[in-house]
């Protein structure tokens, strides 16, 4: 069997803590070396006021998810207030990709739509394809520095949005050794699974930016690529499956071209 071309390189992990535990496995699967430098920190709202008002209230059209922190913050509030799946029994629930499905699923709610291309723009058209969205209420549950764009296309599309921070994306301090690592070369690619964590990324290593130009710039999709050029970071990879697993074959499939195959 051919060696993965994934065999022997060094990748950089910039998920939150808690969260690289996928990716970090398929990674070493390949017969990689995962390095963690988680880039933000997840952390809990400074007030549950809005989310809270929002569970109170109940009976939304549609609830729209486009995380797993999302998805994880907004459950333990609704045990907090004494509530489970069967709050969402007069609602239709979308999660934006197959991991925040997921752990719906096994939080015992089942997506009634998940789009087939893991973006905002997507799941905006997909929503107005199932049903008319005018006068629709809508609750999204997202981070404190989502993008605007969901919440602008769902009330363009004539929907009442409710737009709640279920948590924050808090930058978080560079590993020991980490800069050294770049600039020796040692960390074969740089992954970015989100916006947030190219941001988290860049506020780390500060003046030291060009200590990553050795290093290949792999990202989830390109709403994550697109936040690193404006950084001016130029990807080498961009995933064209918008997950976890899509990033891990897009640099597998870059390292085994053969101009590639030699460290």
């Amino acid at each position: 069997m051919a060696e993965s071309g994934l065999s022997g390189r060094t990748i950089l992990v910039t998920r939150p803590r808690g969260q690289t535990g996928r990716i970090a496995a398929a990674f070493v699967a390949e017969g990689a070396e995962v390095i963690e430098a988680p880039a933000i920190r997840i952390e809990p709202p400074e007030s549950w006021e809005e989310m809270d008002r929002a569970i109170a209230a109940g009976g939304y059209d549609w609830v729209v998810f486009t995380s797993v922190n999302g998805v994880r913050f907004f459950s333990e509030r609704l045990a907090v207030a004494g509530q489970g799946p069967e709050w969402f029994r007069f609602s239709r629930v979308a999660a934006i990709g197959p991991e925040t499905a997921r752990l719906l699923t096994e939080s015992g709610v089942h997506p009634n739509l998940v789009p087939d291309e893991f973006v905002a723009e997507a799941l905006i058209a997909c929503l107005a394809d199932a049903q008319p969205l005018q006068g629709r209420r809508v609750l999204l549950p997202r981070a404190d520095i989502a993008r605007a764009a969901l919440e602008v296309g769902l009330r363009a599309q004539g929907a009442i949005v409710d737009q709640v921070v279920a948590y924050r994306t808090v930058h978080a301090e560079p590993p020991p050794g980490l800069i050294e690592q770049l600039r020796s070369g040692r960390i074969d690619a740089v992954t970015f699974t989100s916006s947030s964590t190219v941001r988290g990324l860049l506020d780390m290593l500060g003046p030291e930016l060009d200590a990553i130009e050795r290093a290949t710039i792999a990202c989830i999709g390109p709403i994550t690529a697109a936040t690193a050029r404006e950084a001016g970071i130029e990807p080498d990879v961009v995933a064209d499956v918008y997950t976890a697993a899509g990033l891990v074959d897009a640099l597998k499939a870059f390292y085994s071209r053969p101009a590639r195959a030699a460290r």
